[in-house]
């Protein structure tokens, strides 16, 4: 029997549906439970960028848009530093407080299993500088995001109990830095980089609550930014990580393209260096090629490495919600073997 992990994103409209549509299809296999990301939360980090408009130290640049779909932003003249940067409230404390409400009430009534930790969903700040931010004021916006979203972190943690709470850093510009798709500002050492910032927000988590790392290649139309030639960068940032980090990490998920279940992708996970306790889930549950390709890629992965969880390789808010059963079906069918 495997552990199930849920991403994030899921095409419902409430949380409460979230909540009680995992609960009752993956309840005992989930040891945490994301909220769906519902609501404008829907596209990852896509939100964050009106939220950056209203700062008044930033404007948007006259540059047509390559990667994104709207364009970056820079910042006014004169401004300098990040502490001289006003973002504004980032939502993210506001939408975990009110999801947690219904989290609790449901696990008061016994829809969610008492022991499921409730999941909040943040991203690195070097992924939101660079994915809104031209390259010449990303440095600066990355010091003031990260200061604003530790603000958002500790408003989260006091209002959930530690012992119910689970925090998911999740990483997926990072590996388009590294695979160069995305131009980068982070000098010669770009692994290390990476992971110092990763292990940074890893420790910003205090002890008694969950933490962990969700590793991703991007997931829009169902596409990567890029096909990664094998697991070999998402194996060197978990160890990167997993070396630096102060605290345990409890998890960190990897994805697996729909298309591999070659010996050739999974070999990196031979050099695996994670801590004690650390849970490795690996995104390999696709609906393409359905249960009998989900299980060609686990026989695949368990030639390197014979421990790890399943899930899907993104969040899937951007399926259909008619597929969501039989997603969660083949969730329950490949975990119990």
């Amino acid at each position: 029997m495997r552990n199930i992990h849920l991403v994030g994103s899921a095409p419902f409209a409430t949380a409460e549906e979230m909540f009680r549509a995992a609960a009752r299809h993956l309840g005992p296999r989930l040891k945490r439970l994301p909220d769906g990301e519902v609501g404008e939360r829907d596209s990852w980090i896509k939100w964050q960028h009106a939220r950056i408009g209203r700062s008044p130290q930033f404007r948007l640049a006259d540059i047509v848009p390559v990667y994104v779909p709207a364009p970056p932003y820079e910042l006014v003249e004169g401004v300098t530093s990040a502490d001289a940067i006003e973002l504004p409230d980032l939502g993210y404390a506001e939408a975990a407080i009110a999801s947690y409400g219904t989290f609790r009430e449901l696990t008061e009534d016994g829809a969610i299993p008492p022991d499921t930790r409730f999941q909040v969903g943040l991203p690195t700040p070097l992924s939101v500088a660079s994915a809104y931010i031209v390259p010449a004021s990303r440095a600066t916006f990355e010091r003031a995001y990260a200061r604003a979203l530790a603000g958002e972190l500790e408003r989260i943690l006091a209002a959930v109990p530690a012992a119910k709470l689970a925090i998911q850093w999740e990483a997926a510009v990072e590996f388009a830095l590294i695979e160069e798709v995305f131009p980068g500002h982070l000098g010669d050492d770009m692994l290390g980089g990476i992971a110092d910032r990763l292990a940074g927000l890893v420790d910003l988590v205090p002890a008694d609550v969950e933490a962990g790392i969700h590793l991703c290649y991007g997931d829009s139309g169902h596409r990567h930014f890029c096909e990664p030639a094998d697991a070999r960068h998402l194996a060197d940032v978990a160890n990167g990580v997993s070396a630096r980090a102060r605290r345990p990490i409890g998890w960190i998920h990897m994805p697996v393209p729909k298309e591999r279940d070659d010996d050739a992708y999974f070999a990196p996970l031979a050099d695996l260096r994670l801590k004690p306790g650390c849970e490795l889930y690996l995104g390999l549950v696709h609906m393409t090629g359905g249960i009998a390709g989900t299980r060609r890629r686990i026989a695949a992965a368990e030639k390197f490495v014979r421990d790890f969880g399943i899930a899907t390789e993104c969040g899937f808010g951007r399926r259909p919600a008619d597929t969501i059963p039989d997603l969660f079906r083949q969730h329950l069918e490949a975990a119990e073997g």
